[in-house]
């Protein structure tokens, strides 16, 4: 009678590592499912357009350096930015378009059209924009040169 009770002793043990082994299985599958149909963009489709027009902008930032230092200053006692280009551009046709970009709210950014003054300077005030951090982006062209500078300002 003994040896019919040892018989008869039953134990989920195995039964609950191989379900246990079969879900993790599944689990993994699944994962690797999922990563294989995940779409990887690290290139975009139109790459060398992308690549010439940074090469663009890389050589109007060179440009701008040659010509000589344009300089954007915040007057916190006028509320205003002093923007400054060089003395080399003097006599030139000089058109373009000065961006305001908040980087923490996009729907705050202005853009001003670049209206020099004879001593190649302009003014922009500054009252009605949010207080905080700003990048100023300047781009213009001169002749048939284009050229591009930005600097970041805080508001106070």
């Amino acid at each position: 009678m003994k040896t019919q009770d040892k018989n008869k002793s039953f134990t989920l043990w195995p039964y609950a590592i191989v379900v246990a082994m079969v879900l993790f299985m599944g689990y993994i599958a699944m994962f690797v499912y999922k990563a294989i149909n995940q779409d990887v963009d690290l290139v975009s489709r139109n790459y060398y357009e992308q690549e010439i027009a940074y090469q663009e902008h890389i050589d109007k930032v060179g440009r701008t350096k040659a010509v000589g230092e344009v300089t954007i200053n915040y007057q916190p006692e006028n509320q205003a930015i002093l923007l400054q280009l060089p003395e080399t551009l003097a006599g030139q046709r000089i058109s373009g378009s000065v961006n305001l970009f908040r980087p923490s709210d996009e729907g705050l950014d202005q853009e001003v059209p670049l209206q020099l003054g004879r001593d190649l300077s302009q003014l922009i005030e500054t009252n009605e924009l949010e207080k905080g951090l700003w990048k100023v982006r300047v781009n213009f062209s001169a002749g048939d040169e284009t050229y591009y500078t930005e600097d970041t300002i805080q508001l106070k």
